[in-house]
Order: C-alpha cells, then structure tokens, then sequence
C-alpha cells in the first residue's frame, strides 16, 4: 500500500438525502464518528450541488455553465459556478465546526476526469471526452483543483488525515465506448486503458502531493477493471461488491495481495422510506464472495464497509440505516478476521 493503514472500518460513498448542509455533517459525523466520516454531498439542493457541477466547480482556468442538455464549457465564470461554489463553501463551513479539534480521518469526494469528461460538453461541440487534448487539459484542471480543495480543507480541520475518493462511475462506459454521442446517432470514442490511468494518475498525484494520506478510486459499475487499475498504487479501491462478478473478484484478490484495501459496498443502496436492511444476508453475501476467491479469513478484518453508492436517493431514516448496517457488517469482518 502506498500510504499507512487505513483509519477505520466503515465509511459513507458521499451523497446523503436532504437539503440541510448542517444536518447532514452533523448526522455523518456522528454515525460514522468511528470510522471514516466523509464530507457530504447534497444534489436534491439543485445544479452545482450534484456530482459533476460540484467537482466542476473546483476546475482551474476551465469553467462551466449549465444548459437544457447539462454541464457546458464556457468562457467565464457566471451564476451557476458561483451557485456551486457557495454551495461548497457552506458544506465545509459547517464541516469546520462540527469537526473542531478533529485528528481522525475525514473524507472528501470528487467526480475523477473520466465521469466529467463524459459529462460536460465543449461549446457548439460534444462532449469533452470526444476529444483526446481536451481529456488531458481536464485531466491537469482538475488534479490543480483538488489540490486546491485538499489544502483548503487541511487549513479548515488541520488535525484530519485526509483522504480523497476519486468517484468513476462512468469509467467503464468510457473504456467500452458505450456513451451516445450527443445527437444519438453515434457513440463516443472508446478510451483505452493506458489514457484512462495516466488521466487518473494526474489527479491522484495531485491529491498526493497536496497532502492527501489516502487516495481511494470508488466505481459502482460491475464492470470496473480493477486489474486494469493496480499501476495506479491506489490506497483502497471502493467497490459495489452486492453485484460484482467472479472475475472482478479476482482482480481484487490481487489488489489486496499488492498492498491495495478493499472498501467494500456490501449494503444494498439507496434504501427506500421504510425499507428494512437484511444486515445478515448482506453479511453472508460479501463472507461467501470472499471465500469463493480464496481470500485469507484474516484479511476480513482490514475491509472498510460502506453501502454500495451514495445515499441521496434513501430518505434521512434509510440512509443512517444503512450507515449502520455497514457498520454491523464491519464488526463482523473484524471478528471473522480476528
């Protein structure tokens, strides 16, 4: 593993239900005041809180403007950047207070280049990811922007161990070349596995080299080619592992075997109004997925648990529900593993 153990054994994805920022870094600190709580991430506040116009928003020399089809690039910053960064800065100035005097870890999301090159569109053009140079400046733009953040959040709770997660979702699209392009009569380029890392390596040095301890790369796809990420040296990989299959299972084998931690999305998500948790099947889901691959009993009791994605999709009630649950399931690796 590039960094030091990883500090503690559960953690949320990143988005949470609701509007209010105070709530929602109140109810993470204190459900996950053990593990590995994370900056919340808000999208029911509208455009520039979600995914991509939050990271957006932290591009250097590169800025973005919403349209009817989604994220653009423009020429000058305008109302719907200053919208996403006063979005930002509420979130952290309440993180500040709720985690005054804080020397554990903390957290923070961001949407990697692959799933914002997707996203966002070139004026009067497609989207960023038709075009090659336009990936690589993003790419820069970006690892620049998260440097920004991360010493930005180390000056507002300077005790945390930081830890940056890099969200892909839309990386295994991208390589498979299944994106429409923007008429729908087409598909965008495939990209092919050494210009996804080298993209990824640019905003993982950057977060690195701003004093990130812990970079992890979170994918909820089954299709994640975790064999295909190992030259990356990521700290965790944080998977969906409720559906991952046998084969992606090996390559997490062979990322625990070369000193990358598993994170592991065993809490089905979102959770529904009233929807229940099964804690015991979830459990006997990941126990048999790891022993089905030959994986060591002992190293259960190193994964981090978390739900399978992001919670802003569960009401209040459902996401800490989950958050326990990942935490049960979390005892349960450790005493395995024990």
């Amino acid at each position: 593993m590039t960094g030091t153990e990883i500090p503690g054994r559960v953690t949320g994805m990143g988005s949470w239900p609701g509007t209010s920022a105070r709530e929602a870094v109140r109810a993470v600190r204190d459900l996950l005041g053990d593990g590995v709580p994370h900056v919340p991430e808000l999208p029911a506040r509208g455009p520039g809180a979600d995914m991509v116009g939050r990271t957006a928003g932290l591009l250097v020399d590169l800025h973005v403007e919403l349209q009817p089809s989604g994220w653009r690039l423009a020429d000058r910053p305008g109302r719907d950047l200053a919208r996403a960064a006063a979005f930002l800065r509420e979130d952290l100035d309440e993180v500040a207070e709720a985690f005054d005097g804080w020397d554990g870890p903390l957290k923070v999301q961001v949407c990697g280049p692959w799933t914002s090159a997707a996203a966002i569109e070139r004026p009067r053009a497609d989207r960023l990811l038709s075009d090659a140079g336009a990936c690589r400046d993003l790419a820069a733009s970006l690892a620049e922007g998260v440097a920004g953040h991360v010493a930005r959040v180390r000056a507002l709770v300077p005790g945390a161990r930081l830890v940056v997660q890099v969200d892909e979702p839309g990386l295994p699209a991208v390589l498979a070349g299944r994106l429409p392009t923007r008429s729908g009569r087409g598909r965008l380029r495939a990209v092919d596995l050494p210009e996804a890392v080298a993209g990824l390596e640019v905003v993982v040095t950057g977060a690195r080299r701003a004093g990130a301890e812990h970079v992890w790369l979170h994918c909820c796809d089954p299709q994640v080619p975790v064999r295909g990420l190992a030259s990356l040296r990521l700290d965790a990989l944080a998977l969906d592992t409720t559906g991952l299959p046998p084969a992606a299972w090996e390559g997490v084998a062979a990322a625990l075997e070369s000193g990358t931690a598993l994170v592991a999305g065993a809490v089905p998500a979102p959770v529904g109004a009233g929807a229940r948790v099964d804690v015991d099947a979830a459990w006997r889901a990941l126990r048999q997925a790891w022993r089905r691959v030959g994986l060591p009993t002992a190293a259960l009791a190193d994964v981090v648990v978390s739900p399978a994605c992001g919670l802003a999709g569960s009401d209040l009630a459902g996401a800490a529900a989950a958050l326990r649950a990942a935490a049960t399931i979390a005892d349960r690796c450790a005493q395995e593993g024990g």
